[in-house]
């Protein structure tokens, strides 16, 4: 049986679809290449429009999910129910399509990789720092290995247990840090003293503390953004950086999903969201419940941050604190604009194919900008990865991208 939220994954691709077909959309400097069955990645090369025939059967397959979507859309069963947020997404399966012959060096022969089990922390701590917060970290894996540090996203998720098996434990010392007011760091919740440029400092903290020389730094969707901050500030301390759903907090970025864009592929996750903000207001969303979120009053917290929470799964203040300051970002294309002073540092970045909260224009532009970088889209013909970690050719792309550094498939270039 076919979940309605899978249907509605499939009937949400029409519009990442009907863009193959129009050159400059997603990628306005020249389109991707996208390859289908049997292939989970395309690799970013030399460019050409993608075939008549691969227009055609994509179009057919998500005319069918959204055909599928409506005709369920009356039954009692499914509209019982609200749609889950957007940063946890299933996967959907759509039908086989075909495509052009890819080159041999774009294919990924073999199974996909997986997590490694799960593992406990050998060591962990909490770092008092200045004023109020107590910072969260903990290490496992093997203690003489080599040093990782897991940026968990949000902002103010926190890291969990799962955040430790993309790293081989027997190769690895992971290092994982619950970012200021997240996680087991206290005091929860907490603004004061919270800014990107305090978790920068917090990481150095940790890494001093640890007597660590140099991190790779991992990090996906809120994660991957502090750790271009971090790495443009100390490039010295960054062996490598394994990025996935790349979010670098612009304007666009933020009126994307906040304001207006993803709501019109979502319409029914974005009713509660709207629906919690007077009309009057609704010119400024991020604004508005800025201003019920930091409420004296407990029921207008609690009630704005239910309604963020359910178009987007996060803990609210925290989050709304660092997009209504826009990261404390000196311009809008800071990360952007300073990407040279990490280009000579090894880097694979992943980027899901039909990534809602974070679109892939996002990564393109890194991508455009720091060609060193491997850059891997992922698109299993039945698996329409989107933002999440966890759907299998994502998992394996990082996997396999922690694996090939432990084995010292990094080298800085000069």
């Amino acid at each position: 049986m076919v979940s309605r939220h899978q249907l509605m994954k499939v009937s949400a691709a029409i519009p990442a679809l009907s863009a193959l077909s129009c050159r400059g959309l997603h990628c306005p400097q020249q389109p991707a290449r996208i390859f289908g069955r049997g292939v989970h990645t395309a690799r970013i090369g030399a460019a050409r429009e993608p075939s008549v025939r691969f227009i055609r059967r994509a179009w057919a397959a998500a005319a069918l999910g959204a055909a599928t979507t409506v005709a369920l859309a009356s039954s009692p069963a499914s509209s019982s129910s609200p749609p889950p947020p957007l940063s946890h997404e299933a996967d959907a399966v759509p039908p086989s399509y075909e495509t052009d012959a890819a080159p041999p060096e774009t294919r990924r022969e073999g199974p996909l990789k997986e997590l490694y089990p799960p593992l406990e922390p050998y060591n962990s701590g909490c770092l008092r720092v200045p004023k109020v917060h107590s910072i969260y970290w903990e290490e496992s894996g093997n203690p003489q290995g080599k040093p990782v540090v897991f940026l968990h996203g949000g902002p103010g998720s926190g890291c969990s247990a799962g955040s430790r098996q993309f790293f081989d434990p027997a190769k690895y010392r992971i290092v994982c840090i619950d970012q200021r007011g997240a996680g087991r760091s206290t005091p929860r919740g907490c603004l004061e003293d919270n800014t990107t440029w305090h978790l920068v400092a917090d990481i150095e903290r940790v890494r001093e503390l640890l007597g660590i020389d140099k991190w790779q730094v991992f990090g996906g969707s809120w994660g991957s953004t502090l750790a271009l901050s971090y790495a443009e500030s100390h490039p010295e301390r960054v062996q490598e950086l394994v990025l996935r759903g790349v979010f670098m907090l612009r304007p666009q970025e933020l009126k994307w999903f906040y304001q207006e864009g993803a709501n019109f592929i979502f319409p029914d996750a974005w009713e509660a969201y709207k629906e919690a903000i007077p009309p009057e207001e609704r010119s400024d969303y991020l604004l508005a419940y800025r201003k019920r979120l930091t409420s004296p009053n407990d029921a207008v917290r609690l009630a704005a941050a239910k309604a963020w929470s359910k178009w987007e799964m996060s803990f609210a203040r925290i989050e709304n604190h660092f997009f209504i300051h826009q990261g404390w970002f000196p311009h809008p294309d800071y990360l952007l604009s300073n990407v040279d002073r990490v280009r000579h540092i090894p880097a694979v970045i992943v980027q899901g194919r039909y990534d809602v909260v974070c679109p892939m224009i996002t990564s393109w532009e890194l991508h455009r900008a720091w060609p060193e970088a491997e850059y891997i889209v992922s698109m299993k013909a039945r698996s329409l990865t989107g933002h999440s970690a966890v759907p299998p050719p994502i998992i394996s792309e990082l996997v396999t991208a922690t694996d090939r550094f432990a084995d010292g498939g990094g080298k800085e270039r000069q």
